[in-house]
């Protein structure tokens, strides 16, 4: 069934609504912030701007368009840069601070309510080290404004679809079964949590509480087989992607013998299209707050890094938390919750292949827990993103 004119996709960022962006935020007080830290490391840098520069142009999908707009002679109208983020040449001094900003610009620009504010903040204040990295040592790879200009290069345009219900979500359905947009039961995020293009990841949370911020916000993790789709270009029925009641290394080693192998930009394996050139801090030989920074890179700062349904960074950047049910019930479309699934490499892989990150491939049960357990794993290099059930 077609969408109706009441759920047409619009674009976010046209017109008065730039206007509007440009001018939330404005106003909002800081303290103890510092101006935005510059691209770590020569090497990054080079690599992102060589990257720009062949970047083609955005395609149409429900979540991006480049074709230019034209006056009113018909001529094509000249492209208007996207507005700063809130914020957006800001980086706290401290944890506070940046969770304070973050929040701001999610009120802001995901049209947040005060409640799902309020219970977002909860399940933060509970944690003494989620955020956007450790204030002290993190060094991030690209500011936001260089993310901005890459993208207003590339032509990228952010359109909203109402069936997700909210911005910076892409449905995900299945076009090789001949489906569209308006068959979908799903969304995703286009980005990783905070789900805003141009800010950084959130790292350091573990399995459980990525799933609370996502409900907390009236989102959920992502199943397996969802994040998997949205990643490939085609979302394929639960039934036919989990071997539910097999053991869990039987039931990864049957998906992985059978899966297709493509990876989100291609059919190719390639380590310059994503954000995968960064570095580790210099004292980080194991894992910890004080010592390993989260020197990722702006989410959606790579425009060739996309899915065919528009979703950015499932490769490089952050590996990311999903559900992986072991049956029917445990899967989080249908209110349950099952094992943790951690997949989609990070932000120095060009230096270090850790393992394959193929859209489809199941990761073995590194750190397994159960999602919801006080002990699920969390990292530096490790966020999330959120699913939301299609609205009706």
């Amino acid at each position: 069934m077609p969408l109706t004119p009441q759920r047409r996709d619009r674009p976010l960022f046209t017109g008065l609504a730039r206007t509007l962006y440009a001018t939330v935020g404005v106003g909002l007080a800081v303290t103890g912030c510092s101006t935005e830290r510059q691209a770590s490391g020569s090497e990054a840098t080079a690599s992102a701007t060589a990257a720009a520069a062949s970047a083609p142009r955005a395609s149409s999908s429900t979540s991006t368009s480049a074709s230019p707009s034209t006056s009113a002679s018909g001529a094509p109208a000249a492209r208007v840069p996207s507005p700063p983020l809130p914020e957006e040449d800001l980086v706290p001094a401290t944890l506070d601070e940046q969770r304070a900003a973050m929040l701001r610009r999610m009120k802001s620009l995901l049209r947040l309510k005060d409640d799902q504010l309020s219970a977002l903040s909860a399940i933060l204040a509970k944690s003494p080290i989620i955020g956007q990295g450790n204030p002290e040592i993190v060094e991030y790879a690209m500011t936001r404004k260089e993310c901005r200009e890459r993208r207003d290069a590339a032509g990228v345009v952010e359109e909203e679809a109402a069936v997700c219900g909210g911005p910076f979500m892409s449905p995900l359905y299945n076009p090789k079964a001949g489906q569209t947009s308006s068959d979908a039961k799903v969304c995703i995020d286009r980005y990783e949590f905070p789900g805003i293009p141009c800010d950084y990841p959130v790292t350091w949370a573990s399995a459980r509480e990525a799933n609370l911020m996502c409900q907390a916000i009236g989102k959920r993790l992502c199943d397996a087989h969802e994040w998997e789709g949205a990643c490939a270009g085609a979302v394929l029925p639960a039934e036919s992607e989990y071997a539910f009641g097999k053991p869990r290394k039987e039931s990864r080693h049957r998906h992985n013998e059978s899966r297709e192998i493509v990876w989100a930009y291609g059919a190719e394996k390639s380590f310059d299209k994503c954000a995968m050139n960064s570095k580790k801090s210099k004292k980080c030989t194991q894992s910890g707050w004080k010592v390993c920074g989260s020197n990722t890179y702006p989410a959606g700062a790579f425009p060739e890094c996309k899915s065919p349904l528009g979703v950015y960074d499932q490769h490089g950047n952050v590996a990311e938390h999903m559900n992986l049910p072991t049956k029917a019930s445990e899967l989080t479309s249908a209110g349950g919750s099952g094992e943790t699934e951690m997949k989609g490499s990070w932000f120095i892989f060009k230096k270090f292949e850790a393992h394959i990150d193929d859209c489809r491939w199941r990761a073995p049960d590194w750190h397994g827990t159960k999602t919801m357990s006080h002990d699920s794993h969390q990292n530096y290099h490790l966020g999330f993103r959120c699913c939301r059930d299609a609205q009706p």
